[in-house]
């Protein structure tokens, strides 16, 4: 059966740790020699497709990316009968879309492992990225607390389910209604972890170790961009926010940033950043999760 990744808590907490172990390696297995990996983008994407070919080309295989004009998913062809088709020539089906029910869609007829790239849901590869560059800059997880100041969007979610999993303490300063769904925050809290909500980004970065954002309004969210920048005032990570983090925090973000906006410029450039050693962690962290993924399955 395909073990496929839709959320971050498909890994159990050994899993995660194994995967961040692998991620560290230099001379990987080549578990994917001469196969084939179909990288499936509705949303296109910098970091996504250049950290995904290459995890794959160090891996041993060969990634094709494919446009969503050459497959028009639910109009041309099912998600369903694209995952089947693809999962005859490829060992793996990467998926990059608008919905999670794509990725459950493919996932569901699918012969080959469906590794979720990004939906409106989650985006569970930048949860191991994240993980694997605060274990780099702290060597635990032990003690640590994340600090989350934005929209509780997809990438807030898998965070915080990904800390819930490794014991990491997380927190969330929003605007009212922009914070997670009752659902959401129940799953959380249920997970037993060390979980806050406040509408005070001061609260939430009181003594925090990373202090984390993301972009106000997202692709496909254009339409909200100037009402979120209205409800969202105040929530710019800048300097002054960050002298009540700990003395040895670092600021991260999953990229692009909109300087200005959600960081101030001189925090985004400051030595306390890690934006690019978390960008660069979206390729080792793929890599060390697909090592996972097959040398488990070639066994």
């Amino acid at each position: 059966m395909p073990n496929h990744l839709l959320e971050i808590d498909d890994l159990s907490t050994s899993g995660i740790a194994e995967v961040i172990r692998l991620s560290l390696v230099k001379d990987p297995d080549q578990v994917l020699h001469n196969k084939g990996a179909a990288l499936l983008f509705e949303k296109p994407s910098n970091r996504t497709r250049n950290s995904m070919e290459m995890a794959i080309i160090q891996l041993g295989g060969h990634p094709i990316t494919i446009r969503p004009d050459e497959v028009g998913i639910g109009a041309r062809e099912s998600a369903e009968d694209v995952a089947r088709t693809l999962s005859c020539y490829h060992a793996l089906i990467g998926a990059r879309v608008f919905e999670h029910s794509t990725v459950e869609q493919l996932a569901s007829a699918s012969d080959s492992p469906v590794v979720n790239m990004l939906s409106d849901k989650s985006h569970p590869l930048q949860a191991l990225a994240d993980l694997l560059t605060i274990w780099e800059e702290f060597s635990t997880f032990e003690g640590c607390i994340v600090s989350y100041v934005g929209d509780a969007n997809n990438v807030a979610r898998s965070l915080a389910i990904a800390c819930g999993l490794v014991g990491i303490e997380f927190r969330i300063a929003h605007p009212n209604g922009y914070g997670f769904s009752k659902a959401d925050e129940e799953m959380i809290q249920g997970m037993g972890m060390n979980f806050s909500s406040t509408l005070s980004p001061a609260e939430a970065v009181a003594g925090a170790h990373v202090v984390y954002t993301d972009v106000w309004a997202s692709m496909g969210q254009e339409e909200e961009r100037e009402k979120r920048l209205s409800d969202f005032e105040g929530f710019t990570v800048e300097d002054r926010l960050f002298e009540l983090t700990n003395e040895d925090s670092i600021f991260m973000h999953c990229l692009p940033a909109h300087p200005g906006e959600e960081v101030s410029r001189s925090v985004l450039d400051s030595g306390r950043s890690r934006i690019w050693e978390q960008a660069e962690n979206r390729m080792h962290a793929a890599r060390g999760f697909l090592l996972h993924l097959f040398q488990e399955r070639n066994q």
